[in-house]
């Protein structure tokens, strides 16, 4: 089996334009792209039709999923060897989880 890689992008700050081109170019290859509330629509256009999308967004009181599911999941799926987009709006360390979700996949 092929090892797995998670990749830690942000949105574009809202808006597709300022998105990083290595964060472009993850987009148009990965297997799963797991994103948050914040990410623009039109990012995930540029996937693949294959590609899993799966939303973890967090909004106040509610969340699709609890940051320990969410961390769990990028680990399940790079040990898969699945390519995985963690793609959250603006940069995933500023008032983001990158962090803990990078110690997550770290440790694992």
């Amino acid at each position: 089996m092929r090892e797995g890689k998670v990749y830690l992008a942000g949105g574009g700050c809202g808006d597709a334009g300022l998105l990083t081109l290595r964060a472009f170019q993850v987009l148009r290859v990965c297997d799963t792209v797991v994103y948050d509330s914040l990410v623009p629509e039109a990012l995930l256009q540029w996937t693949s039709s294959d590609c899993e999308k799966i939303y973890v967004g967090k909004r106040y009181g509610s969340h699709a999923m609890k940051q320990s599911q969410i961390n769990a999941l990028l680990v399940d799926r790079a040990q898969a060897g699945k390519t995985v987009v963690r793609l959250k709006g603006g940069d995933p360390y500023v008032f983001g989880r990158g962090g803990e979700e990078f110690l997550a996949l770290q440790a694992a």
